[in-house]
């Protein structure tokens, strides 16, 4: 039976009179006027709404461009072999602005844990930090976090996801949010994650949960299987990797309603042992076997937690039968585990405690400078879901860096070749004093609270990069082609993962630079790759010299800003 849609009769009786209105006026004004409000009555009528802001980052970006400033003194240089990770101060809008340009569909994972619009003044909007009276606080944030994720989505790849730490402030605004940017449809799942077991007690119900909530960029993506962390191996002997569990089940009693089926004999032979000291297990009755039923406990009989026929299954696998205790023999499993299982939707293990991620930042800064990291084991899980071995992982709320510690500490179990770039403000100098920080120690090595030295990472590249602004002038005194193409170099380097050190890997703007260049001998034999502008046309001289010399040569896109360029011109 079909229901009566009252808001649909009723815009349809508003359009109607706006209609018969708009018969009797000939003002072009008010026609207008009235225009504006029929396409607002015929707005979609489902979804998130609320009142859009532009914050003074966004007006930036009306009369500037943001460009990037390399910190030459902080990059961490180990390895000529590897590619470059990036570390970004600055306002994240406009480090994804360029990120558009240089990783449009080329970030696997994006995973961010934003601010959490608590009132308590941890989301700062426009410079000014936003509380409990604020009557368009959610409508800011909304704002804030809408202009970034519509670029987010921009840069995964078709095969991309992306994670979002939040809390119960924002977590069903968000959900909507992203069900509109990224499509309901590409909703992979909310996982509750319990950061403090032990809750923290204010407020009607104590709190001990964030959450992580998933999207794919494209249908019918499947994240990568994990390790079961609940029955990971416990005991690693002669075999490999088991878990010992009894067989025999406590917490059930027998009677003849009661789990019937879990109630036989297992029959071992206590005269013949394999090459392990274990006992010949069967299921049958043979002649010398010893008859073993689960245990009694406190006089009644119990089960076992296997019904016979998964123990007949399993019998040659990885059951072995030892007699426990003379008086009150049972079964012991030794069970291999070495599989992975489906992410699941409840995170509560001593990987999600907030409190281990506090404790180790403060054993690798030497200090507390930063509020409730995330574990660098929750992240790591994340890209294991999310990533494979030559990914590379976005965060552009960086806060502490866990995410590029996560994506090393991968990378260095599982012999990957992730690349991180990490996004973050300097407020409160977070960037130079936590998040920079951590990466040097955690790369170059530390000492931590015992006085001992924590080896570094090998082999780990680093470019630091500041975000600065040219403003949209074209005149006699400001020549906007020639202010942007000084910067050139910065998103050539973070779009290839490369330093370009004018020797091996060279940048050449003009003609003039380029003819030298390929005259002189020495130059030649030290280079492997060149970047030319667009408007340098190589003679085929030139092209049979870098040929000769196995010089790979890349014009540089266009797409870096011609659209600003000829916006001004």
């Amino acid at each position: 039976m079909e229901t009566t849609n009252l808001s649909k009769i009723k815009r349809e009786k508003m359009l109607y009179t706006i209609n018969e209105i708009k018969k009797n006026i000939t003002d072009e004004e008010t026609l207008n006027n009235l225009s504006l409000i029929e396409n607002e009555l015929t707005k979609k009528k489902y979804g998130l709404v609320w009142e859009e802001h532009i914050e003074k980052v966004d007006m930036d970006l009306i009369n500037q461009i943001p460009t990037f400033e390399e910190v030459k003194n902080k990059e961490i240089f180990s390895s000529k072999d590897e590619c470059f990770n990036f570390l970004i101060e600055g306002d994240n809008l406009h480090s994804l602005y360029l990120l558009e340009k240089t990783h449009s569909k080329r970030i696997d994972l994006i995973y961010i844990d934003p601010p959490y619009n608590t009132g308590n003044k941890d989301f700062v909007y426009s410079d000014d930090a936003v509380d409990l009276e604020d009557g368009f606080r959610h409508s800011k944030w909304l704002s804030f976090m809408a202009n970034r994720l519509k670029i987010a989505r921009q840069l995964l790849s078709e095969r991309g996801v992306i994670f979002i730490s939040i809390d119960d402030n924002e977590q069903s605004q968000l959900k909507l949010l992203c069900d509109e940017i990224f499509g309901s449809e590409h909703f992979l799942g909310l996982i509750t994650v319990v950061g403090n077991p032990r809750g923290r007690d204010y407020g009607g119900i104590a709190k001990m949960n964030d959450y992580l909530i998933a999207y794919s960029k494209t249908s019918n993506y499947v994240l990568n299987k994990i390790e079961d962390e609940e029955h990971k191996f416990k005991t690693i002997d002669e075999y490999g990797g088991f878990e010992l569990r009894e067989l025999r089940n406590r917490n059930i009693k027998f009677n003849d309603k009661n789990r019937p089926n879990l109630c036989y004999p297992f029959y071992v032979n206590p005269n013949n042992k394999d090459e392990h000291g274990l006992l010949e297990i069967s299921l049958e009755p043979h002649e010398g076997f010893i008859e073993v039923m689960p245990a009694m406990s406190q006089g009644i009989q119990t089960v076992w937690r296997w019904g016979k026929e998964k123990s007949l299954k399993n019998l040659n696998i990885n059951i072995k039968g030892k007699p426990m205790k003379e008086k009150n023999r049972y079964m012991i499993v030794e069970k291999y585990r070495d599989e992975k299982v489906m992410p699941r939707s409840v995170w509560w293990d001593k990987n999600t405690n907030t409190e281990k991620g506090t404790l180790l930042l403060k054993e690798i800064l030497g200090d507390k400078s930063f509020d409730y990291p995330k574990p660098v084991e929750l992240i790591q899980r994340i890209c294991e879901m999310g990533t494979d071995k030559e990914s590379i992982v976005l965060d552009f709320f960086a806060g502490s860096g866990t995410t590029g510690h996560a994506v090393m500490e991968l990378n260095k179990k599982d012999g990957g070749n992730r690349k991180f770039i990490l996004c973050t403000n300097n407020e409160n100098n977070i960037c130079e004093n936590v998040t920079y920080r951590r990466l040097n120690n955690i790369i170059t090595g530390y000492e931590n609270s015992k006085k001992e030295h924590i080896k570094g990472y090998n082999n780990i590249n680093l470019k630091y990069y500041k975000t600065s602004c040219i403003p949209k002038v074209n005149d006699d005194n400001n020549n906007l082609k020639e202010n942007l193409m000084k910067n050139i170099v910065n998103l050539i380097q973070l779009e290839n993962g490369i330093k370009v050190d004018n020797s091996t890997i060279c940048v050449f703007l003009d003609e003039e630079e380029l003819d030298k260049f390929s005259l002189c001998k020495d130059k030649l034999d030290n280079c492997q790759k060149i970047y030319i502008s667009s408007d340098i046309l190589l003679t085929s001289t030139e092209e049979k010299i870098f040929e000769e010399n196995n010089i790979k040569v890349y014009v540089i896109p266009e797409y870096y800003f011609a659209d600003e360029i000829m916006e001004v011109a």
